[in-house]
């Protein structure tokens, strides 16, 4: 099977539960019920920045996690790098990922186990840059201190084989300059950045954050979704409680101690942040009422400001063997697009049937996209017979990606319920290439990846007469998207961008910071309340965000636990 993000258009992943983790959990279907709990913070998403959070904040308080998936430990499709593509696969309901289709008709998903995204993602490690840091307003030396203490546990120095060597100097050649070598940071140029998979290619994430964790003082409860928060009527409201549910449906209530510095933390992600927010009735009054919810305060900012980095990508067949390898190179182009790369083996029944899995979630789909239209027979044909050009007939192909990614980006959306079931995705638009900007970006990002393909160090891995523009106009042949396609597009790279934008996953927004949570992430407007995740970003940080948000679960528990001290 690959284990690349060759195809980052087919993401569905396996469903995991272990008894290995050293901490107290729900365990699937659990019938019993926890005594009524006090705690001194309550975390909801046990996530890449909830888990770092509640480890930070058990040093100093009793601290509740909630999450709402299992556990990624003694699940061979999460934890080993070989196991990455079949994680993609997976569509059942308890599975790890949860699929979404935005109203751009683009596939996404959102995290569902502990350690979330960390556990899905293709694994590059970077840090944002000095400008996002001071941007921010953090404490540069908190931040670098933050930083150390994630890379510790799960940051590593990438084996960097012949494909990733290849996509590395043809970028050099194509004027992506200077190289900076392996560095965590975020330099313009051409670096090797770091991967949260070991040299054994096991995956580590988050959820190993929380050996940090003081067992003594942190509760951590799987397969617990939270319904709502709870406020008491005060001026302004103050939030007390936490109202979940375990997978068997059981009702249970956590409630904060009494205490000026007790929190209620939501770490939920850029989707379910926004989403919860709204269920327990913070959010535009008008679309709370008409989903019948008692508003507790109108908040019109809530869920606005929803962003997706377009991503946009070429797939190369290779005459030679290339290495399993996912992200472990970038170009950080002073354009502000991002050039990544991914290889691996890919199998021609495999390939087939993702088509077919395709061509029932996008019938299923179409319903909530904007001009969306059901998937035809003829589609789906069209697409099985590209995959057989590609694969040239064989069983499998030896293949690579390279893939451009929209800094920023300028263009955004919104996010709105659907219901008021916190397991049914809301509604989100992200609006890929609103903003002119974005598009001339997303161009001139796949004029570099030509010119990697047509480079001398490239030259290995592509067959004589794959020229790059060939290999760019067979990607409109592909089910990457349930977006039209025009055939303007084979001879315009902005409908190129416009037709075949992917995901890479680095959504944001809908909690932003001076919009719905202050400088300190806390809920404006109401009391004990604080948003720590990805969707207080106003841009994705660095070329991938994951190290950085782990960095900010830990820096604002400390933050937090220095604030707390002087009360002992």
């Amino acid at each position: 099977m690959i284990a690349s993000s060759l195809f980052a258009f087919f993401f569905f992943i396996a469903s995991c539960f272990s008894e290995k983790a050293p901490y107290t959990s729900f365990a699937k279907n659990a019938t019993f019920a926890p005594p009524t709990e006090f705690f001194d913070y309550i975390v909801i998403g046990g996530g890449t920045a909830g888990c770092a959070l509640a480890a930070t904040l058990s040093a100093g308080a009793k601290v509740l996690l909630l999450e709402r998936g299992g556990l990624p430990y003694g699940n061979p499709n999460i934890t080993s790098i070989n196991g990455f593509a079949r994680t993609l696969a997976d569509t059942s309901p308890d599975s790890a990922s949860q699929l979404f289709v935005s109203s751009d008709g683009v596939f996404n998903h959102r995290a569902r186990v502990l350690g979330g995204g960390s556990c899905l993602n293709a694994g590059f490690y970077t840090r944002a840059s000095k400008a996002y840091v001071n941007n921010a307003g953090w404490d540069e030396a908190l931040v670098d201190e933050s930083y150390e203490w994630v890379e510790r546990k799960v940051a590593f120095k990438p084996p960097m084989l012949a494909w990733q060597s290849a996509v590395r100097d043809g970028l050099l050649e194509a004027g992506v300059s200077p190289y900076n070598g392996f560095t965590y940071e975020h330099l313009y140029g051409t670096k090797v950045g770091g991967t949260i998979f070991d040299e054994n290619g096991y995956r580590h994430t988050a959820a190993d954050l929380l050996e940090y964790a003081d067992p003594t003082k942190i509760t951590v409860y799987l397969y617990a979704t939270v319904h709502k928060i709870f406020f008491q009527k005060d001026e302004p409201p103050k939030a007390y409680a936490v109202f979940y549910k375990d997978s068997a449906g059981n009702r249970h209530i956590a409630y904060l101690n009494d205490g000026p510095k007790s929190e209620i933390i939501l770490s939920a992600g850029a989707l379910g942040s926004p989403q919860l927010l709204m269920l327990s009735g913070i959010g535009s009054a008008q679309h709370l009422k008409a989903h019948k919810i008692p508003v507790v305060m109108n908040q019109a900012m809530v869920g606005q400001g929803m962003s997706d980095n377009p991503m946009n990508a070429v797939f190369i067949p290779s005459p030679h063997p290339v290495e399993v390898s996912l992200i472990q190179v970038v170009g950080i182009t002073k354009f502000d697009s991002y050039i990544e790369a991914a290889s691996g083996s890919l199998e021609l029944a495999w390939m087939h049937r993702m088509v077919s899995e395709f061509e029932r979630l996008a019938n299923q789909s179409s319903r909530h996209f904007v001009g969306g239209g059901n998937l035809s027979f003829a589609d789906s044909a069209a697409a099985r017979k590209s995959i057989n050009t590609f694969l040239g007939g064989g069983a499998s192909v030896q293949a690579g990606i390279i893939l451009e990614k929209v800094a920023g980006p300028y263009s955004t959306g919104n996010l709105e319920l659907r219901s008021k079931d916190p397991s049914e995705n809301p509604k989100v638009t992200f609006n890929y290439f609103k903003d002119p900007r974005d598009l001339q970006r997303c161009v001139e990002g796949i004029e570099i990846i030509a010119k990697v393909i047509e480079s001398k160090p490239f030259s290995k891995f592509r067959y004589p007469l794959a020229h790059a523009r060939a290999l760019i106009d067979a990607m409109l042949t592909l089910p990457l998207n349930l977006r039209p396609k025009h055939v303007s597009a084979t001879f315009s790279l902005k409908q190129f961008c416009i037709d075949t934008v992917m995901t890479i996953w680095h959504y944001h927004g809908g909690c932003q910071v001076n919009r719905v949570v202050d400088k300190d992430y806390k809920v404006i407007g109401v009391k004990a309340l604080r948003v720590v995740d990805g969707s207080t970003f106003i841009n994705s940080p660095g070329t991938n965000p994951q190290a950085t948000v782990m960095m900010l679960g830990r820096y604002v528990g400390r933050k937090i636990l220095d604030d707390r001290a002087p009360l002992g």
